[in-house]
């Protein structure tokens, strides 16, 4: 038979969540209710402690290796997983081998490879819950919140703290940023760049190679004589030209 082959109803494939330490009392109790059926119990590991502990010497108990290497066509009635395998396709091997029913005893630990399982049948496995068996729930303990009454000065007083502390902190707060902000108006030790730089005379030194004047600033040869000595005010024109008379013109 398959793998893949689910010959059991799904009314009939339960889960019953039940701590590990608790196991082997929730197995007995099963086999116990369902005595003259052909019942197989199937984990990952282990066996031996299940082997000692279980009430019927009868019941058949496997592990997952054996149920695939073996060679003989092994079938039950009832299927009991006392765990869930980490590979989910390993259940499967286990659950095409139940012709009728098939229960899964799940630790809340093992809860989390439940839903591979559910993924490969399709569906999600029902889960009953028995009574002396469920998980240990963690009981929260609410916390007492005791608040003091107090009287309306007291409470002027707690409200006038609360604003003397708040109006200083804001206080401080808007000087260090005051602080920060000013600027530095003082005069500078450095003289200033931008104020008006005393000019040293100009002197003449002499002629380059082409025969030109040189002088120490900065200054045209035509601002200065050839020999250094600066021009005289600009001088009218020695020669002019033919002068022309224009007679007034009569009206006639």
């Amino acid at each position: 038979m398959s793998i893949n082959t689910i010959t059991i109803k799904p009314n009939n494939h339960r889960v019953y969540p039940c701590p590990n330490d608790k196991k082997i009392e929730l197995l007995n109790q099963i086999v116990s209710k369902n005595k003259g059926s052909n019942i197989l119990v199937v984990c990952s590991t282990n066996i031996d402690a299940i082997k000692e502990e279980i009430e019927d010497k009868t019941i058949k108990i496997i592990e997952d290796k054996e149920l695939v290497q073996s060679k003989e066509e092994i079938s039950c009635e009832m299927l009991i997983s006392y765990d869930i395998p980490v590979k989910s396709i390993v259940y499967m091997a286990r659950v095409s081998k139940a012709t009728q029913s098939a229960i899964i005893l799940v630790d809340a630990s093992e809860q989390k490879n439940l839903y591979p399982i559910e993924m490969l049948l399709g569906r999600s496995i029902k889960q009953d819950i028995i009574e002396n068996f469920e998980y240990e729930t963690v009981k929260k303990v609410a916390k007492v919140v005791t608040t003091k009454t107090m009287n309306q000065t007291k409470i002027k007083e707690v409200a006038k703290k609360r604003y003397d502390a708040q109006f200083q902190e804001k206080r401080s707060s808007d000087k260090k940023r005051d602080d920060s902000s000013k600027r530095d108006f003082k005069k500078s030790d450095k003289p200033d760049k931008w104020a008006k730089k005393k000019k040293e005379p100009n002197k003449f030194l002499g002629y380059d190679e082409n025969g030109k004047a040189k002088f120490s600033g900065k200054s045209g040869e035509r601002n200065h004589r050839f020999d250094g000595t600066p021009k005289d005010q600009y001088d009218a024109p020695k020669k002019v030209g033919r002068k022309i008379n224009i007679k007034e013109l009569k009206a006639y």
